[in-house]
């Protein structure tokens, strides 16, 4: 089979290649232990919003955020003395932790899809682990093809789903793991397996103890923070409005043209939906300040990064279990 010529394989050279790209807020596909990762630098909001207009998903599930070394992460989470026995046994290695995330985090909103968490890793992949050396940046990077495919573990499997819309794709062979990491929400009082993967459950609870798991009859959550309430602002809400009413904050898109002299921040003002992207989970909690009685949103085009906005839009206009009992109709 020949090799499409944006297949590069691995060298020192394109490696550098590979970091200077990912620096630069560009996608590149590259190797893990586990499976091939599509990879933003991670501080870069604009950079990780390609990510889920690239993989065509369909809403902002947080993304694992990919380290070279334990201080690395240390400087974005808080570790416990579980996450830190787990840590010192697994990494690198294929388990992802979820951690609170440091007020002081550079990580971009968009790849945390705005929670207090940061799910985590540091993978065991020689080729991964120096790309990741020489970015010297966190890198965010869900599996590298479109939501709904399956997973790719060779860097064809990569050109065949997505094809050019990645920028590099960084090639050495097949992956020895094959499926993805298991991920362990650590950052509470007790320990959930969010998704089990390359490293068994048995042997995790062998170093941790007991890790809560769930059954098919249950609520599963896939990744982090799925259930409706973690995305909702503590003021109500509303979606698509045509006008601002007194004492509501305007969260706009576009160019508006309001009386409203309350406070105000534009998603884009260029009408960019990646950037809209990368704006909104930092907006979101700027104007949802007590000063203001609510929040106004106007209307995103439902295409494209447009539709996960919307959907994040429609989560965070659910019923705040702290928001006020009087809503603004």
């Amino acid at each position: 089979m020949c090799v499409p010529h944006h297949h590069f394989k691995t060298s020192p050279k394109n490696i550098a290649r590979a970091a200077t790209l990912l620096f630069e807020g560009k996608l590149v596909a590259f190797p893990t232990e586990t499976v091939y990762g599509l990879g933003a630098n991670a501080i870069n909001g604009k950079a990780v919003a390609g990510i889920f207009e690239t993989k065509g998903r369909p809403n902002f599930n947080p993304l694992i955020i990919h380290v070279a070394t334990l201080t690395d992460a240390e400087n974005l989470v808080k570790f416990n003395t579980k996450a830190k026995t787990l840590a010192q046994e697994f990494w690198p290695g294929p388990l992802t932790l979820v951690l609170p995330r440091r007020t002081n985090s550079e990580v971009s909103e968009i790849a945390s899809a705005g929670l207090d968490t940061l799910a985590i890793r540091i993978p065991s992949h020689k080729i991964c682990r120096k790309l990741l050396q020489a970015v010297k940046v966190p890198i965010a990077a869900p599996s590298a093809n479109r939501s709904g495919s399956v997973s790719p573990t060779t860097a064809q499997h990569v050109f065949e789903s997505l094809g050019s819309s990645v920028d590099f794709i960084l090639d050495d062979g097949p992956c020895s793991i094959g499926v993805e990491s298991t991920i362990l929400d650590v950052s509470g009082d007790t320990i959930k397996l969010l998704r089990p993967g390359g490293i068994t459950l048995e042997n995790l609870t062998r170093v941790a103890g007991a890790i809560q798991t769930f059954s098919d009859e249950e609520q599963k959550p896939i990744a982090p923070g799925m259930l409706s309430h973690h995305y909702s602002t503590v003021l109500p809400l509303r979606m698509n409005a045509s006008e601002v009413q007194p004492g509501e904050a305007l969260l706009a898109f576009g160019r508006v043209s309001t009386k409203n002299t309350g406070m105000v921040y534009n998603l884009s003002e260029s009408e960019d939906l990646s950037e809209a992207a990368a704006n909104l989970f930092c907006m979101m909690r700027l104007v949802d300040q007590p000063q203001n009685k609510g929040i106004a949103v106007t209307p995103i085009p439902n295409h494209g990064l447009g539709r996960a906005i919307n959907d994040r839009l429609k989560r965070a206009s659910h019923k705040h279990p702290l928001a006020p009992n009087t809503t603004i109709s």
